[in-house]
């Protein structure tokens, strides 16, 4: 690993002397200037099962040294955090405005062979390697490198920042941040979320319903299964069931074909159960998900599986032994994400980047949580999501500049001098968002 000497940037603020709490930046001749926050945050292990508290009580120690005060809103233990801060309207405003959100929690590294250590990130060629570079602490790391830009620019509209916990694990730490926005009385009039999107925006993805099922027989031993119950080879019925109900979404639809897979998908992912060879297991549990299109009720998808481990399963169950039980919870949900072509956000991001071609993705993110909270919103972000969550993770240093000239425009639209760019002979007028 190899690290500038003496000239690196400062998170805070891209003209002034490094942090002494920040690891050196790594040398390149292309240095996006929000390289010496991004490695920071890279550097910090926020694997989603760690505590976030050391990445954002750092953000919020650098905020509130800038004259930024941020909201934290804390899990039950008090050991995970949000962030939410606002950079207000020059007339003092915080109300309305854009929230450029992202979560901080990574997937794991474990069993994961890495050519370098994943958390000292390290240029290699023309890119960042390190875990989250891509999903999606690049894009954290240009939106507060640009923080002082936000701060000199005399805006129209706030604009926010919002970082969450645990998004990797179910999307934990999103309600509870947008709960709070609700509480004090905070409506944002749109949301970009930083997600890999190579900079192209995307305007839909599927939900994602995650659940952990338990079947419970009875333990006998092999020589005498009618005195048990096998939780295994009810739990296989079950699971395919679950098979079934993919196999028809995938002949029958309903279809979407901007997604790269067009019908909604189920699986099971997990299973364990039994304790020896020679005995009628006792119990079986299995983890499944299915990703629905928005358009579809995810509710009534799970209802499905629900009636049928009820009605059909629990019952021929029951006669072979009193103790049968199937428990099913819901251990993850994300809302589907489908924004309206029409919204301000959609056709601000559209303008900045050029782009006016609709996709749609299979994955999920927090866009569907601000989606659903009432707030408009749009998924564009650096880096590519095939390289996320694998081994030798990176995103390319001109991912990195072209979202900090995304960002750079987008700040510009948000200004009041942008309020006056307005055609020959037009008038200056006021906008839901930006104007770019």
């Amino acid at each position: 690993m190899s690290h500038v000497a003496g000239s690196a940037q400062s998170p805070s603020s891209p003209a002034s002397a490094p942090n002494a709490s920040a690891p050196a930046s790594p040398v390149s001749p292309l240095s996006p200037i929000s390289l010496p926050w991004v490695t920071r945050l890279v550097s910090m292990d926020t694997v989603s099962r760690n505590p976030n508290l050391g990445l954002i009580e750092t953000v919020r120690d650098e905020l509130r040294a800038l004259g930024i005060e941020a909201t934290l809103t804390h899990d039950p233990s008090g050991k995970w955090a949000n962030l939410f801060a606002t950079i207000p309207a020059h007339d003092g405003r915080t109300n309305g405005g854009v929230v450029l959100s992202g979560h901080t929690d990574v997937v794991p590294v474990d069993g994961q062979q890495w050519d370098s250590d994943p958390f000292k990130p390290e240029i290699r060629g023309d890119k960042l390697y390190g875990r989250g570079t891509c999903d999606m602490k690049g894009f954290i790391g240009a939106a507060l490198a640009l923080v002082p830009h936000m701060q000199r620019t005399q805006l129209a509209k706030p604009i926010h920042l919002a970082l969450s916990f645990d998004e990797e694990v179910g999307c934990a730490g999103a309600p509870l941040l947008l709960a709070d926005l609700m509480k004090r009385g905070v409506k944002p009039d749109g949301c970009i979320v930083g997600e890999p999107t190579s900079m192209r925006p995307i305007v839909a993805h599927k939900g994602i319903n995650a659940y952990q099922c338990c079947v419970r027989g009875q333990a006998a031993h092999s020589s005498l299964t009618p005195q048990g119950l096998n939780a295994i080879e009810y739990a296989a019925r079950l699971i395919c069931y679950i098979r079934d109900m993919a196999d028809q979404f995938r002949a029958q639809g309903p279809f979407d074909e901007l997604y790269d897979v067009p019908f909604s998908t189920a699986q099971t992912s997990t299973i364990s159960g039994g304790n020896a060879l020679n005995t009628v297991p006792a119990e079986c549990k299995f983890q499944f998900e299915f990703r629905n299109l928005p358009t579809l009720d995810p509710e009534s998808i799970f209802a499905r599986i629900d009636q049928y481990a009820r009605e059909t399963l629990l019952p021929k169950m029951l006669r072979e032994h009193p103790s049968a039980a199937i428990e099913i919870t819901k251990i993850a949900a994300a809302p589907g994400l489908d924004s309206s072509e029409q919204a301000a956000i959609t056709q601000l991001v559209r303008a900045l980047t050029a782009d006016q071609d609709k996709r749609k993705v299979a994955y999920g993110t927090e866009a569907g949580l601000f989606s659903l909270a009432g707030i408009p919103t749009i998924v564009c972000g650096p880096g590519d999501i095939q390289q996320a969550h694998k081994a030798n993770e990176f995103v390319e240093l001109s991912q990195l500049v072209a979202c900090e000239r995304f960002l750079q425009k987008f700040i510009h639209s948000m200004s009041v001098d942008a309020l006056k760019e307005v055609p020959l002979g037009g008038a200056p007028k006021e906008v839901p968002l930006g104007t770019p």
